[in-house]
């Protein structure tokens, strides 16, 4: 399988926009992750998995896992600018109110980190509330990580490239720079934009419905 499987330390950008994306995502809207608050203690621990070999069969394997993991993200979403086909769904206010429904409920679609057996869960919080065990830690340097993927539905080219940079949290917190600011880019390979037509949005009303119970406003 190419070697052990073996956990970051802290959850890349990436990692963090699909937890987002699973929460509510459509074509229209990018979502830019802003800031993530580590709040438990980084611990891992090792895990012996059968995972499938590619000719067949099963194979043994440790994997290392982050442990009791807990994070405050603050994120915000931006329309897709090489979405023109979709610019008659710009309506912040309709995204927004859905997002938040969709947090509330727990998200549309199963919340894992990066990894499909790391399964998790979401919940509306206030950023910085609380105690978070690095607070009193002024850095820790973790050094080059991967920040995400860049696709070519959100670059407007046919390049798949993959970003890098130098990760350092201070007090408990990694403030990302955002995608276009990474100076470390490695191209991966090329991709294709897939249409999205109107016909593929759901009207306003129908989606206010969904989220907006009878004799709410």
């Amino acid at each position: 399988m190419g070697g052990e499987k073996l956990s970051y330390h802290v959850p890349t950008f990436q990692a963090l926009k699909g937890i987002t994306e699973s929460i509510y995502w459509k074509p229209t809207i990018l979502w830019v992750i802003d800031a993530v608050r580590i709040m438990h203690p980084i611990q891992t621990e090792s895990k012996g998995i059968r995972p499938i070999e590619y000719g067949g069969g099963n194979t043994l394997s440790y994997y290392t896992y982050l442990k009791n993991v807990r994070y405050q993200v603050r994120a915000h979403f931006i329309f897709n600018p090489h979405r023109q086909e979709l610019a008659a769904d710009r309506n912040e206010g309709k995204h927004y109110s859905i997002a938040k429904r969709a947090l509330a409920a727990g998200g549309r679609r199963d919340i894992f980190l990066g990894a499909r057996e790391c399964q998790g869960y979401v919940e509306p919080c206030e950023f910085g509330a609380g105690e978070g065990f690095y607070d009193q830690t002024p850095e820790i340097d973790f050094g080059t990580m991967v920040h995400g993927i860049s696709y070519p539905d959100e670059t407007g080219t046919s390049d798949r490239s993959i970003r890098l940079w130098h990760v350092k949290m201070l007090h408990g917190v990694i403030r990302f720079i955002p995608p276009e600011s990474c100076s470390l880019v490695r191209k991966s390979g090329a991709g294709m934009v897939k249409s999205f037509g109107m016909e593929h949005v759901e009207p306003v009303d129908a989606l206010y419905a969904e989220y907006f119970p009878e004799g709410e406003s």
